[in-house]
């Protein structure tokens, strides 16, 4: 007996589904046109077109009769895509993240300065399309469809990034990354902001002293610090802090975490207070480049038995808002996060209108918590 001619309840035989039961793909009518529409609402095709673009004059009632004769079509608007190829913009602006957007997203500092780039977007500009370097396909900067770039410093493929921009004639700016013509600069004085929380520990007394930087490059493992990574390096804002740092304690060294985050300062915290042996010396102060690695470095402190500052001085960079760090008022250098943002925004807007907006520049201010004393 074949598979089609099974036996049926009623002791007759099965010889498939029917013609009637047969299963049956639902038919897929072809998408409805504008041309569609100002047919059934008895009106011409450009005043149709009126109605959803809002450039133009016609009666609210015949708005309303065009807009009925949409939704009895389920027709939902002209394609984006054509208006944009037909204006020869599409309204978006293209934040370059780093390497992954989950990280992002667990900064403070990022988030903060990607609401002050849509601050200051205006109508035109109003959308923000959040990319990585290494993003692939549609979704890649070398596909994906926006009007500006605004690219993040903290990338270590920055100058990558920018030379795809350059091949496409898309307007630039760069957030804290190293100069580049043609690409408006907004930027920190990480370099002169690090010196001074350096010189803040030294001050203090500290001579034995190591650094937790943010990722150096591509990169993305703990390791010692050693001086073939630093002159490989690629990310401009750990390079820079670091080198601000170094003016202070030349031989300075310590660890480069795998990304910015508490849960890497403190891996990296243990490394630098766990010791070595062979004369080594635990440092009496740590200096993080991002507050998220300070706390980091903090917890291991304390996993360890050490408290701060009695035992060890801790510092930080950036002045974020950091959750679980109630018992701490972190010695940090305190950077205008969202107002770099805007400044971003701004110049993108007038960028696109245009315009030559200039460079911007800002400064960080020291805050004086309660993570840094003498040593004991």
């Amino acid at each position: 007996m074949s598979a089609n001619n099974q036996p049926h309840p009623d002791g007759g035989l099965d010889s498939g589904p029917s013609e009637a039961t047969a299963d049956v793909s639902p038919v897929e009518h072809p998408r409805a046109t504008l041309a569609n529409v100002a047919k059934r609402a008895g009106v011409s095709a450009s005043t149709a077109s009126i109605a959803f673009s809002g450039v133009g004059s016609i009666s609210e009632a015949t708005r309303e009769r065009i807009l009925r004769a949409a939704d009895e079509l389920r027709y939902f608007g002209p394609d984006p895509r054509a208006r944009s190829l037909r204006q020869g913009r599409s309204g978006i602006v293209g934040v370059v993240l780093e390497d992954r957007v989950i990280h992002s997203f667990r900064d403070p500092i990022t988030i903060a300065v990607l609401d002050g780039i849509s601050q200051e977007l205006g109508n035109e500009n109003g959308g923000m399309l959040l990319l990585t370097s290494t993003g692939m396909g549609e979704s890649s900067i070398q596909s994906a469809v926006f009007d500006a770039a605004v690219f993040l410093g903290c990338s270590p493929r920055l100058t990558r990034s920018i030379e795809v921009m350059r091949q496409r004639n898309i307007p630039m700016v760069a957030i804290e990354g190293q100069h580049f013509d043609g690409v408006l600069s907004v930027a920190l004085d990480n370099r002169e902001a690090a010196t001074r929380l350096a010189q803040h520990v030294y001050d203090l007394g500290h001579r034995d002293v190591a650094v937790v930087t943010l990722p150096m490059d591509a990169v993305r493992e703990l390791r010692a610090l050693t001086e073939v990574i630093v002159a490989d390096a690629t990310t401009a804002v750990s390079m820079e802090r670091l080198a601000g740092a170094r003016e202070v304690y030349p031989k300075l060294g310590g660890y480069v975490a795998a990304n910015s985050s508490s849960d890497d300062g403190f891996a990296a915290g243990l490394l630098a207070l766990g010791g070595a042996g062979g004369g080594w010396r635990r440092p009496t102060a740590i200096i993080a480049q991002s507050d998220l690695l300070a706390v980091g470095v903090i917890r291991a402190a304390e996993s360890l038995g050490l408290r701060v500052p009695g035992d060890l001085t801790v510092v930080g960079f950036d002045g974020a808002r950091i959750e679980g760090l109630s018992d701490h008022d972190l010695t940090t250098m305190v950077q205008p996060a969202t107002e770099k943002g805007r400044a971003a925004g701004r110049a993108v807007t007038e960028l696109l209108a245009g315009g030559h907006p200039p460079d911007a520049h800002f400064t960080c201010t020291l805050h004086l918590g309660t993570t840094s004393a003498p040593p004991a």
